[in-house]
């Protein structure tokens, strides 16, 4: 065996000692992360072994990371090595390379892969949850490995495995996955990043009996090296061009959670995290007012069921479930309103929702609970307060004002736009310390809500869509699928208890008696 001398940035450290079924690095630009592994995987193919090197998309030899794996082999000196075009080979250890695209044709790799010692997958963050759930099953040790291994013992547990792994010269395949972080909702997010993030917010490192996960970014490379590679100045002018959420998604691998055109920037989420605990705001931000409560179906079975809830300008609740038929989820929704004292409950009457009048109505027959449905705007069923002056002007003159049928395509984008202007108000009054009046800000509290990530990430992928009316309007949610945004249903919940309750009055029947006057 050739012995190989590389030079690497601690964080690698673990990757390239420790043995782990699935190794991730994921961090921003300029972290050498493919650098680094494209010098793991040449050691490797120099020592005899057989990688497979993939991307989701991948049309040709191009496109994949063959030509970064040669640059470091020159780079590094290493000998014996041959460039057949379509892959590397060692002339004296038999060791390889092979290159795939994924998503072209996944089932087909699944003889492909069993035999490989390792799989590298660079960018996983366009991964698919259909290709990974192949990939994770195929990488495995092929039948004469595994016989070999066994020599006739009987396995009954993960440590029986390992203690038999660590005593032989058979190497369990690994998966090594290179990415910068997209969506909160992409199929390795999902899968392994998720439990990890808290350790690599502390620590820049996680690992578990499945997973190992390494954080890397441009902060981690000696300050020399980095200048010297010409990205320094790029860097400054992204900082300088690029707003918050683009600059830390591309310099410190933070999720992408802003989209082109979106009406909620991550900045003014932020700010709306617990802004009614802030000191000198507690005392006219109390809670008051009716509690609001909103269900937004899931469309399909990909999808999930979304349960906001809202009193004053706190929304106290959002929750999603991710399992359950139509049916199941509307039980779950109002369950969850009747034990928190809802006042009123909407839910989407669109699409999926048309028919659960029925449901609700039994759900709260007997409680104080007022119900209705929501019509965003794909029923036609019309629009709240359309005749009704949006803003006035602020100038003089015979220009009428505008009304909110004047300014918004539909309920939808009406309500939307009125959440983002409360969000918007308390950042100017969180961050900027601009006097607002509570009323007409919002914050999301901690204490009743799980999974803040997943709802920023929502809230700030909601794109406006041009109008040829010059509407303001919403993107529709099959429209942001086809764009590979995930379905905003915790973000429509919240959306939908910006809507004001009406107020129709209950009048008791009058027991009228006749009177006898004398």
């Amino acid at each position: 065996m050739n012995k190989i001398s590389i030079e690497y940035v601690k964080n690698l450290y673990p990757i390239f000692t420790k043995p782990k079924r699935i190794k991730i690095i994921v961090g921003g630009r300029g972290s050498t992360k493919s650098t680094g592994i494209a010098d793991y995987v040449a050691a490797k193919v120099s020592s005899g072994e057989l990688w497979c090197c993939a991307r989701e998309n991948q049309n040709s030899i191009e496109e994949s990371v063959h030509r970064t794996i040669l640059d470091e082999i020159s780079r590094l000196g290493i000998q014996g090595f041959e460039d057949t075009k379509t892959s590397i080979t060692h002339e004296t250890s038999g060791g390889r390379t092979f290159y795939r695209g994924l998503a072209r044709n996944i089932t087909s790799l699944k003889s492909t892969l069993s035999g490989v010692d390792g799989l590298w997958i660079e960018e996983g963050e366009d991964i698919s949850d259909n290709t990974l759930r192949v990939l994770t099953a195929s990488v495995r040790l092929n039948a004469d490995d595994t016989e070999r291994l066994l020599d006739g013992n009987k396995l009954e547990s993960i440590e029986q495995l390992d203690a038999l792994l660590a005593n032989s010269d058979i190497k369990m395949p690994e998966i090594i996955i290179t990415m910068n972080r997209g969506q909160r909702s992409g199929a390795v997010a999902k899968k392994w990043l998720a439990r990890a993030e808290s350790e690599l917010k502390r620590c820049g490192y996680y690992e578990d009996d499945t997973v190992m996960v390494v954080q890397m970014n441009y902060t981690d490379m000696p300050q020399s090296w980095f200048i010297a590679s010409g990205l320094e100045q790029e860097r400054l002018d992204d900082l300088d061009k690029l707003s918050t959420a683009q600059y830390r998604h591309k310099w410190h691998g933070d999720y992408l959670d802003e989209v082109d055109n979106s009406i909620i920037k991550p900045e003014w989420f932020d700010a709306c995290i617990d802004a009614h605990k802030i000191e000198h705001l507690k005392e006219t931000f109390a809670p008051h007012g009716s509690r609001i409560v909103a269900f937004d179906p899931m469309d399909d079975g990909n999808d999930a069921h979304g349960y906001a809830q809202r009193r004053g300008s706190i929304i106290e609740r959002v929750l999603q479930k991710t399992k359950g038929e139509i049916d199941v989820g509307t039980d779950w929704a109002t369950e969850l309103a009747i034990n928190n004292k809802a006042d009123h409950f909407a839910w989407d009457a669109d699409g999926m929702g048309t028919g659960l009048k029925r449901q609700v109505s039994d759900a709260f027959n007997g409680t104080r609970v007022k119900f209705g449905g929501f019509h965003g705007g794909l029923s036609g069923k019309g629009q709240d307060m359309a005749e009704k002056v949006y803003l006035p002007l602020d100038t003089e003159g015979t220009e009428k004002p505008k009304t909110y049928a004047e300014t918004f395509k539909n309920n939808r984008a009406q309500y939307y736009t009125l959440l983002a202007d409360r969000m918007y108000n308390t950042y100017k009054c969180v961050k900027r310390g601009k006097y607002i009046d509570p009323d007409d800000m919002i914050s999301f509290d901690s204490d009743g809500i799980e999974d803040m990530d997943s709802i920023r990430s929502e809230l700030c992928a909601i794109p406006r869509k041009d109008n040829t009316n010059d509407l303001i309007q919403i993107l529709a949610k099959s429209d942001m699928k086809k764009l590979g945004i995930s379905s905003p249903n915790m973000a429509d919940a919240i959306m939908m208890t910006m809507r004001p309750p009406k107020q129709k009055p209950k009048w008791g029947k009058l027991d009228y008696q006749k009177v006898s006057v004398a």
